[in-house]
């Protein structure tokens, strides 16, 4: 397939992707990533309770917080100082389901990693790139935290990876800029395990609606370009 995007990519190109370990030193883990000019820091921190309706049950817990800086976009935005607005609390949820796949809770104990993913540019794909980003920040906690003995071998299930897709144009396109995002007649966030198993798959006709076959192609183009996110996130825990 022919035809170059709004930034010069091809159809099936990823923006380049940075990660760096250890961006704030006081927590667990802390990850900065970057997907094109998305940008998005991912804190791990520790803490030896869980929240009250688990207490007793032997069995640990994995949560995320999520935020927008003000001038993360174009304008600025308010702050959510009276608690997070609906986007934000769907957000946040999303990233939590996808790390909770990642661990294994019953050898996690009764303790809580808690991941808060701050956007602090935003450029489309924020969703997914705090996922991606706080997965690296998660196994990266998990090394420094068995290294002290606080956690059990074997708490690190499959890595997690997201992206996004869409048809703009009606051209299928993996990792949508907000330019694409806020244009597509079809968007779709998808969340993978390392195992090429689906964690969770939202997707919406914008414009008009979509055959299977679209679907299969957009799924196809996410899955590579998840790979792609595994061997970067690889790469960075394995230096860390």
């Amino acid at each position: 397939m022919d035809g170059t995007r709004i930034d010069g990519r091809q159809w099936n190109e990823m923006r380049p992707v940075r990660m760096q370990a250890g961006y704030v030193d006081y927590p667990e883990g802390s990850v900065l990533i970057e997907m094109g000019k998305t940008r998005v820091l991912c804190n791990v921190t520790y803490q030896q309770e869980v929240p009250a309706w688990m207490r007793g049950k032997g069995r640990g817990w994995v949560t995320a917080e999520y935020a927008m800086l003000p001038r993360a976009t174009h304008s600025r935005t308010e702050r959510e100082t009276r608690g997070p607005k609906g986007r934000t609390q769907e957000i946040q949820r999303l990233i939590g389901r996808s790390l909770r796949m990642a661990m294994d809770l019953e050898k996690l104990g009764e303790c809580m990693l808690l991941v808060d993913c701050d956007v602090i540019q935003a450029d489309g794909g924020t969703r997914t790139a705090a996922i991606t980003g706080a997965y690296a920040a998660l196994a990266l906690a998990v090394q420094r935290l068995q290294e002290r003995g606080l956690l059990a071998v074997g708490v690190l299930r499959q890595p997690v990876a997201a992206v996004s897709v869409g048809l703009v144009a009606g051209m299928p396109c993996l990792d949508l800029c907000y330019a694409e995002d806020s244009n597509a007649e079809v968007d779709f966030n998808v969340v993978m395990d390392a195992s090429g198993k689906f964690i969770e798959i939202q997707g919406t006709a914008e414009a008009f609606p979509f055959d299977r076959a679209q679907l299969d192609q957009l799924l196809g183009l996410a899955s590579d370009g998840i790979t792609s996110l595994f061997d970067i996130q690889r790469k960075l825990i394995d230096n860390g």
